[in-house]
């Protein structure tokens, strides 16, 4: 099978999830003799080349190719990457009104609309949790025959990681750890450093700074606590990164919502206890051992971290992290996506 990968064009300018889950899923698929090809834009589009296009991301960047493939009769399968606090009942009432203002303003499209398109363009819909698979259903109108849920992976190198590293560059032992862009809003950053002012361990921040007024908070706050570190950009494939995962006895992602956070998953591989959102359906991959807060309330976030360093690591969810969600297991339930659109 031959296949051609379009990620948005921004995908490298932020390098975040998205890259990760791309560039992972195409090695496990070339591992299983699926031949993978990366969309250049600066050269033709031979369609007949191919089986199917996967696309990453069902939002307004995609748009545009969404409809020209559905044009040219081209079949692909777009990996959703979205989600949304408003419920299925919400978002279709969006679409209907959105609907009714089209007959007189032509051209109006919601965020909504646009990733609905997408979805309803596609031969087959990824999302990567249940509660994805939800919205796309229930919200978008996707029959559910379409929508195949591929879980996020994880590295497996993760579960080997050391803590030397890390406590050789930094000394910082026992730290809670926080991996993401450090300016998202959604990654909800500034309510993590709140919260860490009612604990008493160190908290090390890995990740872009987007600049911006929120990141600005973010920074402004950090420098007020001298046990806050800062590490700026280390790529996924970075030893140092690993070690910071293997010295941390608590990994907290307070989001807004995620989709579940690959760097928790990379944590848990390593051994971290888990403090996270419960929206976006983590709990599809984290189960019982998770620590679930309300990104609105410091104080939850605060007792789900002092919790969690009272707690000893959990080895089930680091097997069961392990055995579900490896990048082979992904690229395998990916390839029987494929068959299923390619036989229809």
């Amino acid at each position: 099978m031959r296949v051609c990968f379009i990620a948005q064009q921004s995908v490298r300018l932020v390098a975040g999830g998205p890259w990760v889950q791309a560039q992972e899923t195409a090695h496990a698929l070339s591992a299983l003799g699926v031949r993978v090809e990366w969309f250049n834009q600066w050269e033709p589009f031979e369609a007949g080349k191919y089986d199917l296009v996967h696309l990453f991301g069902a939002n307004l960047m995609s748009y545009d190719i969404a409809m020209r493939l559905r044009q040219f009769g081209m079949p692909f399968v777009v990996s959703s990457i979205f989600f949304t606090l408003r419920s299925p009942r919400q978002i279709r009432l969006v679409l209907k009104a959105e609907r009714m203002l089209q007959r007189a303003v032509s051209g109006l499209r919601t965020d909504f609309g646009i990733s609905a398109a997408v979805c309803r363009a596609a031969n087959g819909v990824l999302p990567n949790t249940s509660a994805e698979a939800e919205i796309i259903t229930n919200g978008f109108g996707v029959d559910a025959r379409h929508v195949h849920v591929v879980p996020n992976g994880v590295n497996l190198r993760f579960a080997d990681a050391t803590p030397e590293l890390f406590l050789r560059e930094y000394g910082i032992h026992n730290p809670v750890l926080n991996v993401g862009h450090i300016g998202s809003l959604r990654k909800n950053v500034l309510g993590l450093l709140k919260a860490m002012e009612r604990v008493d361990a160190p908290l090390v921040l890995i990740g872009k700074i987007h600049r911006g007024e929120y990141a600005d908070r973010c920074l402004q706050l950090a420098k007020k606590n001298p046990r806050v570190q800062i590490i700026e950009g280390l790529p996924n494939d970075s030893e140092l990164l690993a070690s910071a995962y293997a010295a941390a006895p608590v990994f907290a992602l307070p989001s807004f919502f995620e989709t579940p956070g690959i760097a928790a998953l990379e944590a848990a591989l390593a051994g971290a206890n888990v403090v996270i959102t419960p929206h976006g359906g983590t709990r599809d991959y984290f189960g019982e051992e998770g620590r679930y807060v309300n990104p609105n309330s410091t104080e939850s976030i605060a007792n789900g971290i002092n919790a969690a360093l009272a707690a000893p690591p959990s080895t089930t969810l680091r097997q069961r992290i392990a055995a579900e969600y490896s990048w082979k297991r992904v690229g395998q339930l990916t390839l029987q996506a494929y068959q299923k659109v390619v036989a229809a």
